[in-house]
């Protein structure tokens, strides 16, 4: 099967954007990219992001959290870590309330310094963004399937995983998150076709196991875990959009993280951040990074193992 791709954003020279050769080769690895000459990157690293929110405006200010301040410094600190990481992972909520063209703009922006040194970006869709205007500005990266219709998923392969990366957007500031029929048919295909290799899943929405108290998730989770469970390679589900730090597991053992926002947050006290994820052959290493160094959750780390086939 030929697997769908998201939006994603390939890595760029200082000087000028890839050859034509390099962005075709990038296309071909199904977005693992060309790293810049003579930085060698962790194969195995992972930089995950979610709910960035920015806003076109750099001075925007929600929750006296100012958005793009707080993406500077978690892309500083990616940039920062003793080995680059081979891929970086956005998990939806990209603009910081409907989704405008100019906020779209801004995230490219905010973005350029990890592609320069060389590292890939994937994103997801989530409830605040808009697919038409993000691929307005995101021109050369749509990619549609023709049995997805307004919808961006993705297997981008890792030497220790495969990632498969789904979109649970509705609509642009409807709450909840749907995946849909077609989708998650495509998704039983794909995990059918790739069974050798654990499969690591992320989508926007929470499924209603990990925050039961939260009505805001997603709403097909128990079609979509009835295709998890039995496919023993599914090790883990990713997700963000409650803007809430959180592991957990599911009762057939698929590890549940809860993505920190790096923006603002609805409970006092919450951490916001981004995650270091380092894939091992039978689980991975993730390592919370906070915006406040202070705070007491800052450098957790929390070790997942896979489950057993």
């Amino acid at each position: 099967m030929i697997p769908a791709m998201p939006v994603y954003l390939p890595p760029i020279s200082r000087r000028r954007f890839l050859t034509s050769a390099c962005a075709a080769t990038a296309a071909i690895a199904l977005g693992q990219g060309c790293a810049s000459p003579g930085v060698k990157k962790d194969e195995h690293g992972v930089a995950l992001l979610s709910d960035i929110h920015i806003a076109a405006d750099p001075h925007k200010v929600a929750h006296t959290v100012n958005m793009t301040d707080n993406l500077k410094k978690a892309t500083g600190e990616v940039l920062a870590w003793p080995q680059l990481p081979g891929t970086v992972f956005i998990n939806g909520d990209l603009a910081f309330n409907d989704g405008e063209d100019k906020d779209y703009a801004a995230v490219l922006g905010l973005l350029r310094p990890l592609r320069e040194a060389g590292l890939p970006i994937h994103m997801g869709m989530g409830n605040h963004d808009d697919r038409e205007h993000f691929w307005k500005v995101m021109q050369g990266d749509k990619t549609v399937p023709p049995h997805l219709p307004g919808r961006q998923a993705a297997i981008v392969p890792m030497k220790r995983a495969n990632w498969f990366v789904l979109d649970s957007l509705i609509k642009t500031r409807t709450t909840p998150g749907l995946l849909g029929d077609a989708q998650r048919a495509w998704l039983a295909d794909a995990l059918d076709a790739h069974p050798n290799k654990p499969a690591l899943i992320m989508i926007h929405h929470q499924p209603a196991a990990a925050h039961p108290e939260k009505a805001s998730g997603l709403e097909d989770a128990k079609e979509l875990f009835a295709i998890l469970r039995p496919r023993r390679q599914v090790k883990a589900y990713f997700f963000g959009h409650t803007h809430h730090w959180k592991v957990s597991q599911d009762e057939s053992g698929i590890h549940l993280i809860n993505l920190p926002t790096t923006a603002y947050l609805f409970e006092e006290g919450l951490p916001n951040g981004w995650v270091h994820a380092a894939v091992q052959d039978d689980g991975a290493r993730l390592e919370l990074r906070c915006m406040d160094r202070a705070h007491k959750d800052h450098g957790q780390v929390v070790n997942l193992a896979w489950r057993t086939a």
